[in-house]
């Protein structure tokens, strides 16, 4: 694992507070088909947020496997973490960090570090949008080459939120990632649906993209899917 990626981490968890309030969440999809056509995929994620009156946690773990006719055709592995001070009401400053290794990309791995401050534009009761920015630096290995990038980077995060009833959520969430070498741009976007207290269905769509992609691989992925959500509170991200 990079070594960048590494550093955010322990950093992050130096200010834990043994007094935060923690909230796990985790995720699960699978496909598998049989008959002329055998395919097989898993995507999951685990994320873990955690609140005490002067800081925030949010750590995640997601990942994405799949076959066909016994061919790996997606393999990746995904790490985040972020901490942040709050400043006030609906402002923070932290640091926050993203690693990943994928199988099919144009890169062998990819990790960025940054510096965040972040605030909520608008809050109601059925709607919130969320900003960050901020600037940082990012490593990556070409999948081809296995040449190393290394450039500054100005990261960029938007998430909506949108309560539509009472068991009904819609979410949009946008980063970029712009560096001289390569801008990463991922959205999520879906909906999510109360099955009871603990468990929601979630369809969504994933698109991620790179502005660079040598080797004639394609620049941008993505990824349907419908998971089911477990939650041991009724609030749905």
């Amino acid at each position: 694992m990079n070594r960048y990626f590494l550093s955010l981490s322990l950093l992050a968890a130096l200010p834990l507070a043994a007094h935060a309030q923690w909230q796990p969440t985790a995720e699960l999809g699978v496909v598998n088909t049989t008959g002329n056509s055998e395919t097989t995929s898993v995507n999951g994620k685990f994320a873990l947020s955690g609140e005490d009156e002067a800081w925030t946690h949010d750590y995640y773990a997601a990942a994405l496997r799949a076959e066909s006719s016994d061919e790996l055709t997606a393999n990746r592995v995904e790490l985040g973490a972020k901490s942040a001070r709050k400043l006030g009401e609906r402002s923070y400053l932290g640091g926050v960090g993203r690693y990943e290794n994928d199988d099919f990309s144009a890169y062998r791995y990819q990790a960025t570090l940054a510096v965040n401050y972040g605030f909520e534009a608008f809050k109601t009761d059925r709607r919130r949008l969320l900003l960050e920015a901020g600037p940082g630096i990012r490593s990556a290995r070409l999948a081809d080459s296995g040449e190393s990038e290394r450039d500054a980077l100005l990261r960029g995060f938007a998430d909506y939120k949108h309560q539509i009833t009472d068991s009904t959520n819609f979410f949009n969430t946008l980063l970029v990632e712009a560096a001289q070498d390569n801008t990463f741009l991922q959205n999520d976007i879906g909906i999510s649906v109360s099955i009871n207290r603990t468990l929601a269905l979630k369809a969504a769509l994933q698109a991620r993209h790179n502005t660079d992609a040598p080797g004639n691989r394609d620049r941008t992925d993505t990824l349907a899917s419908v998971n089911i959500v477990w939650s041991p509170h009724e609030k749905r991200d």
